[in-house]
């Protein structure tokens, strides 16, 4: 993302509620950055999507977003609400752009689940990024796909 691009506009909705085109783009950026780029192979779409509500950064210059999260309603993946599938594309690397989604990501999962902690399945490399939002490691770092992971907790 260059100095001079628009801002990113954040737009967030429920699974039924994004359109195929803005989907289609979701998937690139998580197969792009989860796939390609970390080159690991994984099911990607995994049954959650329709049980999650999405949040991504748009801007005209750029087909895929620029940042994106799902918030993974309770009892699907964990009893609490999830947040995952965190990502940023290269243009927007560096820009804080990660940081931003993540402060939307925990307002949203509070405002939807009041009083309901969140869990995450975070990259061990990221930890203290994590940390930074209230996050505490709940166990040892076990391998997902071939890479280290922390299960983590926002009480």
């Amino acid at each position: 993302m260059s100095p001079r691009a628009a801002a990113p506009e954040w737009r967030g909705r429920r699974f039924s509620a994004l359109s195929v085109l803005d989907l289609q783009h979701i998937y690139m950026a998580r197969q792009q950055v989860f796939c390609v780029e970390q080159q690991c192979v994984y099911l990607d779409v995994d049954g959650c999507d329709e049980l999650s509500f999405h949040l991504a950064a748009w801007t005209p210059e750029e087909r895929m977003p620029l940042a994106y999260a799902r918030l993974v309603d309770p009892g699907v993946k964990y009893a609490e609400p999830s947040i995952g599938r965190v990502l940023t594309t290269a243009p927007a690397r560096g820009t804080g752009l990660g940081r931003e989604l993540m402060r939307r990501m925990v307002a949203a999962a509070d405002e939807r689940f009041p009083g309901q902690g969140i869990r995450i399945s975070a990259q061990s490399h990221l930890e203290a990024f994590y940390g930074g939002f209230g996050f505490e490691r709940i166990g040892e770092p076990y391998l997902e796909d071939g890479i280290p992971h922390t299960e983590m907790l926002r009480r």
